[in-house]
Protein backbone atom coordinates (compact mmCIF):
# COMPACT_ATOMS: atom_id res chain seq x y z
CA UNK A 1 0.00 0.00 0.00
CA UNK A 2 1.61 3.50 -0.89
CA UNK A 3 1.88 6.15 1.57
CA UNK A 4 -1.09 7.88 0.39
CA UNK A 5 -3.23 5.58 0.46
CA UNK A 6 -2.52 4.72 3.50
CA UNK A 7 -2.81 7.81 5.08
CA UNK A 8 -6.27 7.97 3.64
CA UNK A 9 -7.14 4.61 4.80
CA UNK A 10 -6.46 5.74 8.59
CA UNK A 11 -8.17 8.58 8.25
CA UNK A 12 -11.08 6.57 7.41
CA UNK A 13 -10.64 4.20 10.61
CA UNK A 14 -10.46 7.68 12.64
CA UNK A 15 -13.75 8.65 11.08
CA UNK A 16 -15.39 5.88 11.76
CA UNK A 17 -14.21 5.73 15.00
CA UNK A 18 -12.12 2.23 14.44
CA UNK A 19 -8.75 3.83 15.36
CA UNK A 20 -8.17 6.67 18.12
CA UNK A 21 -5.17 8.19 19.52
CA UNK A 22 -6.02 5.97 22.60
CA UNK A 23 -5.26 2.93 20.53
CA UNK A 24 -2.57 4.79 18.52
CA UNK A 25 0.54 2.51 20.29
CA UNK A 26 -1.38 -0.56 19.09
CA UNK A 27 -2.18 0.63 15.80
CA UNK A 28 0.91 2.69 15.04
CA UNK A 29 2.85 -1.09 15.31
CA UNK A 30 0.50 -3.06 12.67
CA UNK A 31 1.29 -2.23 8.63
CA UNK A 32 -1.64 -0.48 6.75
CA UNK A 33 -2.33 -3.48 4.26
CA UNK A 34 -2.94 -5.65 7.74
CA UNK A 35 -5.25 -3.14 8.98
CA UNK A 36 -7.11 -3.36 5.64
CA UNK A 37 -7.56 -7.01 5.78
CA UNK A 38 -8.90 -7.30 9.07
CA UNK A 39 -11.28 -3.83 8.70
CA UNK A 40 -12.55 -5.62 5.11
CA UNK A 41 -13.50 -8.99 6.82
CA UNK A 42 -14.96 -6.64 10.05
CA UNK A 43 -17.17 -5.31 7.46
CA UNK A 44 -18.78 -9.09 6.46
CA UNK A 45 -18.72 -10.26 10.48
CA UNK A 46 -22.32 -10.58 12.24
CA UNK A 47 -24.39 -11.92 15.13
CA UNK A 48 -27.67 -12.47 13.21
CA UNK A 49 -26.76 -15.86 12.83
CA UNK A 50 -25.18 -17.54 15.62
CA UNK A 51 -24.05 -21.45 16.35
CA UNK A 52 -24.67 -23.72 19.61
CA UNK A 53 -22.54 -26.69 20.05
CA UNK A 54 -23.89 -29.21 22.18
CA UNK A 55 -21.52 -31.95 24.00
CA UNK A 56 -18.74 -31.73 20.90
CA UNK A 57 -16.16 -33.98 22.19
CA UNK A 58 -13.52 -34.76 19.36
CA UNK A 59 -10.90 -31.91 19.36
CA UNK A 60 -10.93 -32.38 15.15
CA UNK A 61 -14.65 -31.94 15.28
CA UNK A 62 -14.69 -28.83 17.63
CA UNK A 63 -11.92 -27.10 15.80
CA UNK A 64 -13.61 -27.71 12.14
CA UNK A 65 -16.89 -26.19 13.94
CA UNK A 66 -14.90 -23.03 14.50
CA UNK A 67 -12.96 -22.60 11.45
CA UNK A 68 -16.39 -22.68 9.30
CA UNK A 69 -17.59 -20.22 11.51
CA UNK A 70 -15.09 -18.16 10.72
CA UNK A 71 -15.16 -18.65 7.34
CA UNK A 72 -18.63 -17.92 6.99
CA UNK A 73 -18.13 -14.55 8.80
CA UNK A 74 -20.16 -15.80 12.15
CA UNK A 75 -18.66 -14.23 14.81
CA UNK A 76 -20.24 -16.02 18.33
CA UNK A 77 -20.06 -19.43 19.18
CA UNK A 78 -21.28 -20.87 22.32
CA UNK A 79 -19.80 -23.94 23.80
CA UNK A 80 -21.51 -26.64 26.33
CA UNK A 81 -19.00 -29.18 26.93
CA UNK A 82 -19.53 -33.09 27.07
CA UNK A 83 -17.49 -35.79 28.29
CA UNK A 84 -14.27 -34.42 26.85
CA UNK A 85 -12.96 -30.50 27.19
CA UNK A 86 -13.25 -28.01 24.44
CA UNK A 87 -9.87 -28.65 23.53
CA UNK A 88 -9.89 -27.89 19.81
CA UNK A 89 -7.17 -29.01 17.32
CA UNK A 90 -4.75 -25.67 16.57
CA UNK A 91 -3.60 -27.55 13.14
CA UNK A 92 -7.62 -28.04 12.41
CA UNK A 93 -8.54 -24.38 13.15
CA UNK A 94 -5.55 -22.97 11.88
CA UNK A 95 -5.91 -20.30 14.81
CA UNK A 96 -8.99 -18.81 13.46
CA UNK A 97 -11.11 -19.29 17.02
CA UNK A 98 -8.62 -16.42 17.69
CA UNK A 99 -10.72 -14.20 16.04
CA UNK A 100 -14.23 -15.18 16.88
CA UNK A 101 -16.23 -14.68 20.39
CA UNK A 102 -16.60 -17.74 22.29
CA UNK A 103 -19.30 -18.27 25.04
CA UNK A 104 -18.81 -21.25 27.33
CA UNK A 105 -21.96 -22.13 28.77
CA UNK A 106 -22.78 -24.68 32.07
CA UNK A 107 -25.99 -26.23 30.18
CA UNK A 108 -28.03 -26.78 27.86
CA UNK A 109 -30.64 -24.92 29.52
CA UNK A 110 -29.23 -21.64 30.11
CA UNK A 111 -27.09 -21.45 26.80
CA UNK A 112 -30.78 -21.92 25.03
CA UNK A 113 -32.46 -19.44 27.70
CA UNK A 114 -29.55 -16.95 27.17
CA UNK A 115 -30.02 -16.93 23.45
CA UNK A 116 -33.48 -16.74 23.44
CA UNK A 117 -33.12 -13.59 25.99
CA UNK A 118 -31.00 -12.01 23.21
CA UNK A 119 -33.68 -12.18 20.77
CA UNK A 120 -32.45 -15.93 18.69
CA UNK A 121 -34.72 -18.27 17.79
CA UNK A 122 -32.63 -21.49 17.89
CA UNK A 123 -32.83 -24.63 15.60
CA UNK A 124 -31.32 -27.65 16.06
CA UNK A 125 -29.66 -30.30 13.46
CA UNK A 126 -32.21 -33.53 14.43
CA UNK A 127 -32.87 -36.60 11.93
CA UNK A 128 -36.35 -37.37 13.61
CA UNK A 129 -40.02 -36.70 12.59
CA UNK A 130 -41.17 -33.09 12.02
CA UNK A 131 -37.62 -31.78 11.31
CA UNK A 132 -37.87 -29.23 7.82
CA UNK A 133 -35.22 -28.77 5.31
CA UNK A 134 -32.79 -26.17 6.56
CA UNK A 135 -33.27 -24.32 3.76
CA UNK A 136 -36.91 -23.73 5.41
CA UNK A 137 -35.41 -22.21 7.85
CA UNK A 138 -37.40 -18.33 8.43
CA UNK A 139 -34.74 -16.14 9.12
CA UNK A 140 -36.86 -13.10 9.67
CA UNK A 141 -35.38 -13.31 13.42
CA UNK A 142 -31.79 -13.78 14.59
CA UNK A 143 -31.28 -17.34 14.73
CA UNK A 144 -29.07 -19.82 16.48
CA UNK A 145 -27.71 -23.29 14.78
CA UNK A 146 -27.45 -26.13 17.34
CA UNK A 147 -25.49 -29.33 16.69
CA UNK A 148 -25.22 -31.62 19.17
CA UNK A 149 -22.69 -34.77 19.89
CA UNK A 150 -20.44 -36.73 16.98
CA UNK A 151 -22.84 -40.35 18.12
CA UNK A 152 -26.09 -39.40 20.16
CA UNK A 153 -26.67 -35.78 18.55
CA UNK A 154 -28.74 -33.38 20.39
CA UNK A 155 -29.63 -33.59 23.77
CA UNK A 156 -33.75 -34.31 24.37
CA UNK A 157 -33.19 -31.74 26.45
CA UNK A 158 -31.87 -29.25 23.71
CA UNK A 159 -34.77 -30.54 21.35
CA UNK A 160 -37.74 -29.60 23.98
CA UNK A 161 -36.43 -26.28 24.24
CA UNK A 162 -35.48 -25.42 20.49
CA UNK A 163 -37.80 -23.46 19.06
CA UNK A 164 -37.43 -26.01 15.87
CA UNK A 165 -35.14 -28.51 13.86
CA UNK A 166 -33.87 -28.48 10.87
CA UNK A 167 -32.14 -31.41 8.26
CA UNK A 168 -29.85 -31.69 5.69
CA UNK A 169 -31.90 -33.20 2.73
CA UNK A 170 -29.75 -36.14 1.29
CA UNK A 171 -30.30 -38.88 -1.69
CA UNK A 172 -27.83 -41.49 -0.52
CA UNK A 173 -27.29 -44.71 1.49
CA UNK A 174 -25.88 -42.95 4.30
CA UNK A 175 -28.06 -41.25 7.20
CA UNK A 176 -26.17 -38.24 8.18
CA UNK A 177 -23.52 -36.19 7.74
CA UNK A 178 -20.26 -35.26 10.17
CA UNK A 179 -21.00 -32.52 12.08
CA UNK A 180 -18.27 -31.10 10.81
CA UNK A 181 -19.39 -31.03 7.28
CA UNK A 182 -23.18 -30.61 8.52
CA UNK A 183 -22.03 -27.27 10.16
CA UNK A 184 -20.83 -26.17 7.25
CA UNK A 185 -23.29 -26.92 4.85
CA UNK A 186 -25.86 -25.44 7.03
CA UNK A 187 -23.74 -22.04 7.88
CA UNK A 188 -23.46 -21.81 3.86
CA UNK A 189 -27.24 -21.90 3.48
CA UNK A 190 -28.15 -19.76 6.23
CA UNK A 191 -25.71 -16.97 6.38
CA UNK A 192 -26.45 -16.38 2.36
CA UNK A 193 -30.27 -16.12 2.87
CA UNK A 194 -29.45 -14.20 5.76
CA UNK A 195 -27.25 -11.85 4.53
CA UNK A 196 -30.13 -10.56 1.74
CA UNK A 197 -33.09 -11.10 3.99
CA UNK A 198 -31.85 -8.84 7.30
CA UNK A 199 -29.92 -6.48 5.21
CA UNK A 200 -28.17 -3.90 7.15
CA UNK A 201 -29.58 -5.96 10.64
CA UNK A 202 -27.20 -8.93 9.44
CA UNK A 203 -23.98 -6.79 10.38
CA UNK A 204 -22.32 -5.77 13.45
CA UNK A 205 -23.43 -2.73 14.70
CA UNK A 206 -20.87 0.50 15.19
CA UNK A 207 -20.13 -0.47 19.01
CA UNK A 208 -19.42 -3.87 18.32
CA UNK A 209 -16.98 -3.19 15.37
CA UNK A 210 -14.70 -0.82 17.20
CA UNK A 211 -14.64 -3.14 20.08
CA UNK A 212 -13.87 -5.90 17.85
CA UNK A 213 -11.44 -4.23 15.82
CA UNK A 214 -9.12 -3.09 18.89
CA UNK A 215 -9.31 -6.86 20.08
CA UNK A 216 -8.12 -7.82 16.38
CA UNK A 217 -5.30 -5.29 16.47
CA UNK A 218 -4.46 -6.30 20.14
CA UNK A 219 -3.95 -9.83 19.30
CA UNK A 220 -2.05 -9.39 15.65
CA UNK A 221 0.83 -7.97 17.52
CA UNK A 222 3.79 -9.93 18.53
CA UNK A 223 3.03 -11.44 22.03
CA UNK A 224 6.83 -9.33 22.81
CA UNK A 225 5.42 -6.35 22.27
CA UNK A 226 1.74 -6.47 23.94
CA UNK A 227 4.02 -7.33 26.82
CA UNK A 228 6.14 -4.22 26.55
CA UNK A 229 2.36 -2.32 25.90
CA UNK A 230 0.92 -3.97 29.04
CA UNK A 231 4.24 -2.89 30.97
CA UNK A 232 2.86 0.56 29.80
CA UNK A 233 -0.69 0.45 30.88
CA UNK A 234 -2.12 -0.69 27.59
CA UNK A 235 -4.42 -3.27 27.07
CA UNK A 236 -7.29 -3.70 25.82
CA UNK A 237 -10.51 -6.71 26.61
CA UNK A 238 -9.56 -10.22 24.61
CA UNK A 239 -11.37 -13.49 24.30
CA UNK A 240 -8.67 -14.63 26.57
CA UNK A 241 -10.46 -11.87 28.94
CA UNK A 242 -9.03 -8.29 30.40
CA UNK A 243 -5.86 -7.78 30.14
CA UNK A 244 -6.44 -3.82 31.10
CA UNK A 245 -7.04 -0.75 29.60
CA UNK A 246 -6.24 1.89 26.87
CA UNK A 247 -5.47 5.42 29.19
Amino acid sequence: MEEREATSFLEQLRQEGLITESTRPVWEMILPRRLRRMYEVLNERTRYITVLIEAVDDPHNQAAVLRTAEAFGVQDVHIVTGKAPFSPNRLVTRYADQWLTLHHKPDIKTAIADLKSQGYQVYASYLGEGTIPVSNIDLSQPTALLFGNEHSGVSEEALRLADGTFVIPMYGFVQSFNISVAAALALYDVTERARRQAGRHYYLLPGEKKALYEQWMWQTLNPRIRKQLQQQGYAIQTNEGQLGSFS
